[in-house]
């Protein structure tokens, strides 16, 4: 299975971090990686990250977001964290993305949290990126709202 370098970088384009991730596909402007949550616990009080949680990232050369859907080692679904970004660089062994601060939390049931939004109004960004990303963050809201995948799975445990 081939293997990528998953790199965060902040809206400036610095890396904040990097970790390695297994491609299970690639299709057109799309690519989605296995990855994991190998470091301490870690309760951001809306899902606790544990050791051996379980991640599927799906990132998008033309779309100002990423979704992860994070399952517990057990595999019972705890949610979907999505960042909005600016559109992922996608690479022979590497993929990035610029966070752009604003997030959503959406829970098994389909229920969101929006997260960071006084963080993402304090970035230096051009209006133009300031509207793609608002964008982002409704059409979002709008899949999850839908069902679309991948946020058409539902888990009794979550």
């Amino acid at each position: 299975m081939e293997r990528v370098t998953i790199r965060k970088l902040d809206h400036a384009g610095r890396q904040v971090t990097a970790y390695p991730g297994q491609v299970l596909r690639r299709a057109g402007a799309s690519i989605v990686l296995r990855t994991g949550w190998s470091r301490p616990p870690l309760d951001t009080g809306f899902v606790l990250l544990e050791p051996g949680d379980r991640w599927t990232e799906y990132l998008y050369t033309d779309r100002w977001y990423n979704i992860f859907e994070i399952c517990a080692s057990d595999g019972h679904l705890k949610g979907w964290y999505c960042n909005v970004t600016r559109p992922a660089r996608i690479a022979a062994g590497e993929v990035s993305a610029e966070d752009l601060a604003l997030d959503l939390w959406v829970r098994p049931d389909g229920q969101m949290l929006v997260l960071d939004a006084d963080e993402f109004a304090a970035l230096p960004l051009s209006d133009g990126e300031r509207q793609a990303a608002q964008q982002a963050l409704a059409e979002l809201q709008a899949l999850v709202t839908r069902r679309v995948p991948p946020f058409d799975r539902r888990d009794e445990h979550g």
